[in-house]
């Protein structure tokens, strides 16, 4: 490059950066200007930090809507979620993310700490990690949960304001828009704002039963609905007050009783769930603890009667957790959110598993099916029958395949052991020292040398071994005495190793299990069921708040009555619903066949009340005394809160600690002290022998 090209390209660079320097004081001037410092200072509070949680959570929502398996929950999570946050797209896919996220780090810690415990163990660690899978589930409703009871509290803070605003504008529409403007309480705000909607709507009606179908809960559906009554028909004054606001009065006290039962048995269950885990973390702990102290109990920990106590323990802590779960929430109050395409209907369309299915479902029109019909409505389930059998066989091949590779995994664990176990006498209490685990080492060593040239020979006398073991280099030196001794102790551990195979009784043992697993979906409804029953009362009190509200509404019905108490129902849906149905044909004969159909006390004389409404008296006189027992009724509802918390609590209570006290008794104290007295009597034979 010559001297000219070099000055040339000086030039050009000086140029450039002169140019460079006059645009800055020229852009530096401009941004000094009035309107630039107004909008600089304008944007200075509203723009977001470096680091922003609210970023971050919705980038990890596409990060988990893209994963296989996370997606699952997610979906789970949003689909809850959405129905509170109405149309609020940014806001739901924040709390989505964060629920799942929150569930996370607690989930990747725990199977750290249960990889780091149980490594050596690769059965048990393999079943406790798709345990963690159920939990994941039990966080995630918990999370949600508390959303669903802090919109129930907002209610309770709305509920007031309407009355104020009501006051003033006397209007309903107009004292829910003004209320939903507020910002204190969004959650409630977007639902009172989607009510406004429907109440200026062309076709009100049609719309609140849509809403229906989508609302958080069953207080926003009261409310929703007697806005639309009062709306519609105009309000009334009772005893010197608003009806309108009297009905309010009693969906706020149904509210509070509910967000105190929620607290009450939240505070009861807080615990039992983790109580319930723990052992499952304690099992390796424990069984290091019992071999390093007492070393006698080494044959049963690490072999395969050690093992089959660990897997009978994982099963009774699933199910006790499952029942902790049903017996907690039972659907009463949740929204029952559901998929139109789970997995079940998936697995189901596949051709030859649909064949399948439809052989085992029971044909319509048998008293099975009716049967499981009627257990399914009982427990409130919303699955399909054929989901419910997609479940049950699915269960059922799972349990038998995995009873099958379990029992092939303890034989070979109990070979394994056999093959591995220092073979020695030491002592009762404490270690083996370097120099006798050294030696006795060196005699499984030798022993193993002779498995392996017997094993599978199930004809092998001691005097076969003694003849090997007189050839061998080992006991060459050995007298006949010390010989006998050995080959007596081979053909032990070589009878061990040769009955280690699959029999006819463990096949036997995988069927019944198999049987079990088919069972056990149904089993599970059985008992939902009758955790419901325990909820019975509590819904017939609903009941009568309901009809509360609306016997003082003018042109109301014991049909609009039965259609609201429809709405409302869980336990008593069926023949709510039948008589619904054929109310047309007679509306005495249908009260009287649901009459026939229940058998609880105070639901039967809700029955006798309405048939009373339909042919002698006006609903307000057929129902006075909810009215002038307002308090009684209220009084009871909360005994009858309380005895349903203590009932579910002792219940839980029992379930919850099953774990940890079979844990102590069946996997710690019980094989100490059998173990223990067995090894003892062993010990005093010996020096029995000895001394004769």
């Amino acid at each position: 490059m010559n001297s000219d090209m070099i000055k040339y390209l000086m030039i050009g660079v000086g140029v450039l950066f002169a140019i460079i320097v006059v645009a800055y004081l020229m852009l530096r001037k401009k941004m000094q200007s009035s309107d630039i410092v107004q909008i600089k200072q304008l944007r200075q509070g509203t723009k977001e930090n470096k680091f922003s949680m609210e970023i971050l959570y919705q980038k990890l929502y596409v990060f988990y809507i893209k994963t296989p398996f996370l997606k699952r929950y997610l979906f789970k999570i949003r689909r809850r979620l959405e129905i509170i946050n109405i149309d609020d797209e940014y806001l739901t896919r924040k709390q989505t993310s964060k629920i799942l996220t929150n569930a996370l780090l607690i989930i990747i810690p725990l199977t750290i700490v249960i990889i780091f415990i149980t490594k050596n163990n690769g059965l048990l660690l393999s079943i406790l990690l798709i345990f963690e899978i159920f939990m994941i589930d039990t966080l995630v409703d918990g999370m949600v949960d508390k959303i669903d009871n802090k919109l129930l509290v907002q209610q309770i803070d709305f509920f007031a304001e309407i009355r104020h605003a009501y006051h003033e504008y006397n209007m309903v529409e107009e004292a829910i828009y003004q209320v939903a403007q507020g910002d204190s309480a969004p959650e409630m705000s977007r639902q009172a704002e989607k009510i406004y909607e429907i109440l200026i709507s062309d076709d009100p009606e049609s719309e609140l039963e849509k809403y229906y179908d989508v609302a958080p809960n069953s207080y926003l559906k009261e409310f929703a609905g007697i806005s639309y009554l009062t709306k519609e028909f105009g309000d009334r004054t009772v005893d010197k007050s608003s009806l309108y606001l009297k009905n309010l009065n009693n969906i706020s006290q149904e509210m509070q009783l509910e967000i105190l039962k929620r607290d009450k048995l939240d505070y009861v269950f807080q615990s039992l769930s983790v109580i319930a885990i723990v052992p499952l973390l304690a099992l390796e702990p424990i069984k290091n603890w019992a071999v390093s102290q007492f070393s006698f109990t080494e044959s049963f920990y690490n072999g395969k009667n050690g093992m089959i106590v660990q897997i009978l323990m994982v099963v009774l802590t699933f199910i006790c957790y499952i029942l902790l779960r049903k017996i907690k929430d039972n659907g009463s109050t949740k929204i029952e959110v559901r998929s139109d395409n789970p997995w079940e209907e998936k697995v189901y369309k596949i051709p030859i598993i649909k064949q399948i299915v439809d052989a085992f479902v029971p044909k319509e029109g048998t008293k099975e099916r009716r049967k499981l019909n009627n257990l399914k409505k009982d427990a409130a389930s919303k699955d399909k029958i054929q989901w419910l059998y997609v479940k049950r066989l699915l269960l059922t091949v799972v349990t038998f395949v995995g009873s099958l590779v379990i029992f092939t995994q303890l034989h070979k664990l109990q070979i394994n052991y056999i093959y591995t176990e220092p073979t020695s006498t030491y002592n009762i209490i404490g270690e083996m020292t370097d120099k006798d685990m050294k030696q006795a080492m060196e005699i499984t060593e030798s022993d193993n040398k002779f498995l392996d040239m017997f094993r599978g020979k199930t004809d092998t006398t001691q005097e076969d071994i003694e003849k090997e073991m007189a050839k061998s280099e080992d006991y060459e030196n050995s007298d006949d005495d010390e010989i006998e001794t050995a080959a007596k102790r081979v053909l032990d551990k070589l009878r061990q190793v040769n009955s280690e195979y699959l029999s006819w009784f463990e096949m036997l043992m995988a069927i019944v299990f198999a049987v079990v697993g088919y069972n056990l979906p149904v089993w599970l409804l059985y008992f939902q069921a009758k955790m419901r029953q325990i909820e019975m009362e509590d819904e017939v009190m609903q009941f009568q708040t309901i009809i509360l509200m609306l016997m003082r509404i003018e042109r109301v019905n014991v049909e609009m009555i039965l259609e609201w108490l429809e709405r409302y129902s869980n336990i008593f849906k069926e023949p709510i619903s039948k008589c619904v149905n054929d109310y047309e044909s007679g509306p005495w004969e249908a009260l009287e066949q649901m009459k026939e159909e229940v058998n609880y006390k105070e639901f039967i004389r809700i029955i006798e009340s309405l048939q009373a409404a339909v042919e002698k008296i006006p609903i307000a006189e057929a129902f006075d005394e909810l009215d002038s027992e307002r308090e009684y009724y209220q009084a009871r509802r909360k005994e009858s809160n309380d005895r349903l918390i203590s009932k579910k609590g002792m219940i839980g209570k029992g379930i919850g600690f099953a774990p940890m006290v079979c844990l102590f008794v069946g996997y710690l104290i019980v094989p100490l002290v059998f173990i223990g007295l067995t090894s003892m009597t062993s010990s005093f034979d010996t020096m029995t022998s000895m001394a004769n």
